[in-house]
C-alpha cells in the first residue's frame, strides 16, 4: 500500500522538472519547429525553453571592419516563445566565425542551415565583450529590464569539452584558464546593461575527467570576484561506447552521481548556496545517434524513457540541494530518417507523440506543494510523487520501475490510500506503459511502417494519445483507489472536488 496525506504538506514545490532544450535553435522559425512548440504550449507541456543566442549568424562586419548586428531572426524567436506563454533561457553562444583566433576547417565546421560552429577562442576578448554588451542592451530595450531580469542567461556551452571551444588547448587547466577569459568579459558586458540580470556558467559538460575545469572555474570566480548568480552543468546516465560494451547501462544513479559531484565541488569552493541548474540530461549522450547504430536506443522510442524521466524526477526531488531546473535536450529532433528511429526528442518524423512527451504532459499537472506519504516495503520499485495544488485539489505522479530498469518486474496491483480528505473527491487515471499512452507500440504491430497510410497514421496516433479513466470517488470513509502497473508503467492520479 501506498498511503499519501492529502492534508498534510512536506514543503513547498518548485516546478524544476518541465523545462527543455529547444535544438536547433533556428529550428523555431521552421514549420515543423512551430508545430512542435504549438503543441508543447497546448498541452502546457513544458516552462522553460533554452535557446542560444547564435551569435555567428547575428554579428558580421562591414566593409570597414566594424560590427553590425541583425536581430531580426534572433527577435523572431524569442518573440515567439514568449507568445506561446514558455519562459527563456539563453546561452550566449557560439562566437562569430570573424571573431575566430583560429579559422582552419577542422576548427570551424558547417552546422544547421550553413551556420558555422566555431571551436576557436576568440581573438580579442573585448569584442566578445562588446557583442554580449549590444545583445543584451536589445534584449532590455526589447523585452524590459523586469522581463529579462526574470530569465536565466549564462555563457556558452559545453566549454570544457574541446568539440566546442580552444580545441587546440593542451589540457583542462589551459581550457579553462580561456573560458575564464571568455567568462569575465561576458560578465562585464551584461551586468554593464544592468545589475538586475542573471548570469551564470559554466553550462559544464560534466564527464568526469572534465570535474578539474570546474574546480578551476570556481577558483577563478572566487578570486576574481566575478558575478555568478547560478551553475549550469549537463548530466547524462551514460554514453553510447558504455551502452555497446555493457559496463554501464541505463540507469539513473549517473545522473545523480555526476550531480552530486558538481554539488560537492561548488560547496568546496564556496558556492554551495547557489542554483543548480541542469541545463541538459539525458539518460544517455548523443541525441542524434539512433537505433540503427546501436539498438539499445530503441528506449528513447518506448514507456521506459517515460519511467526513467519519472523516477529521476523522484530522485532529484529527495537530495536536498538547490536544486533549480533540469532541461532535456531535445538534440535529435531534426534530420531525422524515419519515424521511432531511436533520437532524443519528443516527436517522431510524422509528429507522433513519444510516450517521454505524455510523462512531461503529465508532471506539468503536478502541483505546488509536496505532501507528506509512505510506501510498504513490497512497493519499493514504485516512485511517488505527491503534490498538491493552490486550489486543494491534489495530483500524484508514481513510476514503477527496477533502479537500473534491467529488470522485468510483474505486474503489480496496487492500493492508494488518500487519507485526509475532506469531502468527496472524484479521482481520474492517466497511464503510460507498454500498452498505453504509446504510440510506439502500436507502430511495431503494425509492421514498423515508414510510409504509413492515413488509417495507420490515424491508429498510431490514436494509441499514442493520453486517456483519461475515471476511477470513481474516494471520501475520508472510503479513501483507497486500486491500480494495476505494469513493468516501467507511469501514473498520475487527480484528485478534485466532486
Amino acid at each position: 500500500m501506498i498511503k499519501v496525506f492529502c492534508d498534510k504538506k512536506e514543503k513547498d514545490l518548485k516546478n524544476f522538472w518541465s523545462h527543455i532544450v529547444f535544438h536547433p535553435t533556428d529550428a523555431i522559425e521552421d514549420d515543423w519547429g512551430q508545430a512542435f512548440l504549438d503543441k508543447m504550449a497546448a498541452d502546457k507541456a513544458v516552462k522553460t525553453i533554452r535557446i542560444y543566442s547564435m551569435f555567428e549568424e547575428m554579428v558580421t562586419l562591414d566593409e570597414n571592419g566594424k560590427m553590425q548586428f541583425d536581430f531580426t531572426k534572433n527577435d523572431f524567436r524569442i518573440d515567439s516563445l514568449l507568445e506561446k506563454g514558455f519562459d527563456i533561457f539563453i546561452a550566449y553562444a557560439f562566437i562569430p566565425f570573424w571573431l575566430a583566433a583560429d579559422q582552419s576547417p577542422e576548427l570551424c565546421g558547417e552546422r544547421y542551415k550553413g551556420n558555422i560552429l566555431v571551436r576557436s577562442k576568440p581573438y580579442d576578448y573585448s569584442l566578445w565583450e562588446e557583442i554580449c554588451r549590444v545583445y543584451t542592451q536589445h534584449l532590455v530595450d526589447r523585452y524590459g529590464e523586469e522581463q529579462v531580469g526574470k530569465w536565466r542567461l549564462h555563457c556558452y556551452n559545453e566549454p570544457d569539452w574541446y568539440h566546442f571551444f580552444d580545441k587546440p588547448a593542451p589540457d583542462n587547466y589551459s581550457r579553462a584558464m580561456e573560458y575564464c577569459k571568455l567568462y569575465d568579459a561576458f560578465a562585464r558586458g551584461v551586468t554593464s546593461v544592468s545589475e538586475k540580470l542573471c548570469i551564470g556558467g559554466p553550462a559544464l559538460a560534466e564527464s568526469p575527467k572534465n570535474f578539474e575545469f570546474f574546480e578551476l572555474f570556481l577558483n577563478h570566480i572566487k578570486e576574481a570576484g566575478t558575478r555568478l548568480d547560478f551553475i549550469s552543468f549537463h548530466s547524462y546516465g551514460t554514453f553510447p561506447e558504455l551502452i555497446e560494451d555493457k559496463t554501464k547501462p541505463i540507469d539513473t544513479r549517473g545522473a545523480i552521481f555526476c550531480t552530486m559531484t558538481v554539488a560537492r565541488i561548488a560547496d568546496m569552493c564556496g558556492f554551495g548556496h547557489l542554483p543548480l541548474v541542469c541545463d541538459e540530461w539525458g539518460a544517455i549522450t548523443e541525441g542524434y545517434l539512433d537505433k540503427e547504430r546501436i539498438p539499445a536506443m530503441v528506449f528513447r522510442e518506448n514507456e521506459l524513457y517515460a519511467a526513467y524521466y519519472v523516477r529521476m524526477l523522484t530522485m532529484f526531488d529527495e537530495l536536498k540541494l538547490p536544486y533549480e531546473q533540469m532541461m532535456i535536450c531535445l538534440s535529435g529532433q531534426h534530420g531525422l530518417r524515419g519515424d521511432f528511429m531511436g533520437n532524443r526528442n519528443f516527436f517522431t518524423k510524422s509528429f507522433y507523440p513519444k510516450p517521454l512527451y505524455n510523462a512531461y504532459v503529465l508532471a506539468a499537472k503536478l502541483g505546488e506543494e509536496k505532501l507528506h506519504f509512505y510506501a510498504d516495503l513490497e512497493n519499493e520499485h514504485v516512485s511517488v510523487m505527491p503534490t498538491k495544488h493552490k486550489d486543494g485539489h491534489c495530483s500524484v505522479l508514481m513510476c514503477y520501475a527496477d533502479d537500473g530498469f534491467a529488470l522485468d518486474l510483474p505486474t503489480q496491483n496496487l492500493e492508494v490510500n488518500l487519507a485526509g480528505l475532506d469531502g468527496t473527491y472524484q479521482v481520474t487515471q492517466y497511464v503510460i506503459d507498454k500498452d498505453t499512452a504509446n504510440a510506439y507500440t502500436k507502430f511495431v504491430e503494425l509492421g514498423e511502417p515508414q510510409n504509413a497510410t492515413d488509417e495507420q497514421k490515424k491508429a498510431i496516433r490514436d494509441a499514442g494519445a493520453l486517456k483519461p479513466e475515471s476511477l470513481g470517488t474516494v471520501s475520508k470513509e472510503s479513501p483507497c483507489v486500486a491500480l494495476r502497473m505494469q513493468n516501467n508503467a507511469v501514473v498520475l492520479l487527480e484528485i478534485v472536488p466532486a
